[in-house]
């Protein structure tokens, strides 16, 4: 159900950009559209992974440096029928992790320092099959798409407004008679906003996929639900020092120094609505 949810809203994206375009500048417009999301979804294809790891601060960590990461990890990548991924570590004290990469065999996954100081055996066991069920599941390459065409979406917006200062573009009178200003100006004001809360409807929908895909992968959700406990006592205190696009990868939405609210604008659901749906949770072996 959660899949299919995430190809409606992956759907309702694209249509929006390629009618706000059309809304906008009419039929030059679409195509720009289009030639954008084709570009900018094949970038975040082959380079978000660089881009997230670098940003993080990631850096690569071998079995000699931190042999138990390593021995979680492949104990879960044979079980759950996995490549290996490269295994990175943030230097930052707040718990945390995330796993990027366009698909299993490109893949990466980043612990923070926190989160290997802090966790039980049990508690990194949930946090990692949580994050390669992420790999698994394509989420990075799902989320990276919907980033992309968000991005795209915001753009046409910008621009549009920018045109309607300087005169407008693309459009006739003829549309204008038609309602065309009219639809221009409404994808110019709601479709960025519609765009974003789509974009965090998908992120939304992955977490809680992955939270279930990670405690069918353990065998039973109490790592899971203790990990999540205390990624969510840790993060609410210690800021991480992140871009705000890197920060929808983690596990739990780091505090970022200078955050004011969170809630309809979060890229993750509330920890206390994912620690109930996995108390709810029946495993079966």
């Amino acid at each position: 159900m959660r899949a299919v949810k995430t190809l409606f809203l992956l759907t309702a994206l694209t249509l929006l950009l390629v009618f706000g375009g059309e809304a906008i500048a009419g039929q030059r417009g679409m195509t720009i559209a289009l030639i954008m999301a084709v570009v900018m979804n094949g970038g975040a294809y082959f380079f978000s992974d660089k881009i997230a790891l670098m940003s993080s601060g990631a850096q690569p960590v071998s079995r000699e440096q931190l042999p138990r990461l390593y021995e979680v990890m492949e104990r879960l990548t044979a079980k759950a029928s996995l490549p290996m991924p490269k295994l990175y570590v943030i230097p930052q004290a707040a718990p945390n992790a995330f796993a990027t990469g366009r698909n299993p065999s490109h893949a990466s996954v980043a612990v923070t320092a926190g989160l290997m100081e802090l966790m039980s055996d049990d508690e990194l066991e949930g946090v990692i099959a949580h994050e390669l069920s992420h790999v698994r599941n394509y989420d990075i390459l799902i989320t990276s798409i919907a980033a992309t065409l968000a991005g795209a979406i915001s753009w046409i917006g910008y621009m549009g407004r920018w045109a309607m200062i300087f005169g407008g573009f693309g459009g006739s009178r003829d549309d204008d008679r038609r309602g065309g200003g009219l639809a221009a100006l409404l994808m110019i004001l709601v479709a960025p906003i519609a765009a974003l809360l789509i974009q965090l409807g998908i992120s939304r929908q992955r977490e809680f996929s992955a939270d279930a895909s990670g405690v069918r992968m353990v065998g039973h959700p109490n790592g899971l639900i203790s990990a999540l406990e205390k990624l969510g006592a840790y993060n609410s205190r210690i800021p991480m020092d992140v871009s705000p696009a890197t920060a929808s990868l983690f596990i739990v939405a780091p505090l970022s120094a200078g955050q004011v609210f969170s809630g309809l604008f979060s890229t993750h659901p509330p920890l206390s609505e994912r620690i109930a749906v996995l108390r709810n949770m029946t495993v079966t072996r």
